[in-house]
């Protein structure tokens, strides 16, 4: 059994291409969920005047990650001061400012400091944009603006905000709407916002933690991951990394399908999807795992790959898989590189940039053999993935970023607390 895993493991991480077309980035994740991309070039050099395409100031801070669909980038912002929550769109040749929509007067609520409202990512079919605003609830826009429909999923609160991006699938839209008292994981049907189902996720109360929390009980709980839908076998599965376990539910009607309770209660990163398994692991010096899909209940002794209890680093952004490694970019400002058939860490690198912030907030993405890795001074690493460290570029564009890069047609899109980049390759070596 372990052998058929590790053959079909190894077949999956050479040879896996997105099934979505590649010049679109419609969802915080890629085409895929995963960071990756089927374009091989993109810009490798730039700067804040080299190889830029052009540079238009943003209102406020934000964390969310761009998204492109042909010819409009999208992307979520919220201004403070005005307590607005907007959707933004942009002409990607350009730079332009097409429009911005959203919903005016709404409360201020307790987040983390370096988390401002508007967290997460938007999502889109080429038809709608979907965002969801935490308690201002799930709104979708057409391209041009207009309101499509808008869905209230009650107050959401924690003392850290949200960041949990709407997942499109089919005609389905799936939201995590969460963390604290009163999450949930909810399907709207993308055309009209009713709800298809909702299933509510009371968050644990540990009675023990081996993360960073140790001994103080119960501690902060919570997830921010995003949803990720993935075939296995002859149906597909929508898994979420929740504190304590990470879960398996039917896309069609909500049914759990199983769990792997194997994860400690805080928890940042998103599900990677590896051949016929997934990869979850926990935040503040949390747990790892690797479980295969298609289970039954309590899958813990019959789908788990591997389990590490308690991580060396605090992982917040999420992995990218390439030839049976994954790599993840730490807060730390580390640079890890495991061995997905057995947790094993093969190495760990600190990425040493101009910039006086060295950690990371942001999740890397992943480009033929490449990997782009951005810290929170606005420097992107440059790496090759492969089983030994080498940095083939380092590039600044010095502004504060948390957000991860957007791919598409030789286009670099970067979303600073400053600003929204777009990069390109001048020299005509980028694939258009």
């Amino acid at each position: 059994m372990r052998y058929r895993f590790l053959l079909a493991l190894a077949t999956a991480c050479a040879g896996a291409v997105p099934l979505s077309l590649p010049a679109n980035w419609p969802a915080w994740r890629g085409p895929s969920g995963d960071g990756t991309t089927a374009e091989a070039r993109f810009p490798l050099h730039w700067s804040a005047k080299e190889n830029v395409r052009w540079r238009v100031n943003l209102p406020d801070r934000g964390n969310s990650t761009p998204v492109v669909w042909d010819n409009h980038v999208f992307v979520t912002q919220a201004i403070d001061r005005t307590h607005q929550r907007l959707v933004l769109a942009f002409d990607r040749e350009t730079g332009r400012q097409l429009w911005q929509a959203g919903t005016f007067g709404e409360p201020r609520e307790e987040t983390h400091q370096d988390n401002p409202y508007a967290a997460a990512s938007p999502v889109t079919d080429g038809e709608r944009v979907v965002v969801t605003f935490g308690s201002a609830g799930v709104w979708a826009f057409d391209f041009e603006g207009g309101i499509l429909w808008t869905r209230s999923l009650g107050p959401q609160r924690h003392e850290w905000g949200y960041s949990s991006s709407p997942v499109l699938h089919g005609d389905r839209v799936y939201v995590y709407h969460g963390p604290g008292e009163g999450s949930k994981l909810v399907a709207l049907n993308k055309r009209n916002g009713r709800v298809a189902w909702e299933v509510l996720l009371p968050e644990p109360v540990p009675t023990v933690r081996f993360d960073g929390f140790q001994g103080r009980l119960p501690g902060i709980i919570g997830t921010f991951s995003t949803p990720l839908v993935v075939p296995a076998g002859d149906h597909h599965e929508l898994i979420l990394a929740f504190p304590e376990s990470v879960r398996a539910y039917a896309p069609e009607t909500g049914r759990e399908l199983w769990r792997d309770p194997g994860l400690n209660p805080l928890v940042y990163t998103s599900p990677v999807p590896v051949g016929d398994a997934v990869l979850a692991m926990g935040g503040f010096f949390g747990s790892s795992l690797l479980v295969r899909t298609g289970g039954h209940g309590d899958v813990s002794r019959t789908h788990r790959v591997w389990h590490e209890v308690r991580a060396r680093k605090n992982r917040l952004g999420s992995a990218v898989v390439f030839d049976g490694r994954a790599y993840v970019f730490n807060m730390e400002g580390l640079m890890e590189c495991l061995d997905v058939a057995t947790g094993r860490q093969l190495w760990e690198e600190r990425l040493k940039g101009p910039g006086p912030a060295g950690g990371s907030w942001s999740s890397p993405t992943l480009v033929g053999d490449r990997i782009y890795a951005v810290n929170k001074s606005g420097d992107t690493f440059v790496l090759r993935a492969s089983p030994n460290f080498e940095v083939m570029a380092t590039n600044s564009i010095a502004e504060p970023i948390n957000a991860s890069p957007a791919m598409s047609r030789g286009d670099i899109f970067l979303r600073t607390w400053e600003g929204l980049w777009c990069l390109t390759d001048r020299d005509g070596l980028a694939a258009r």
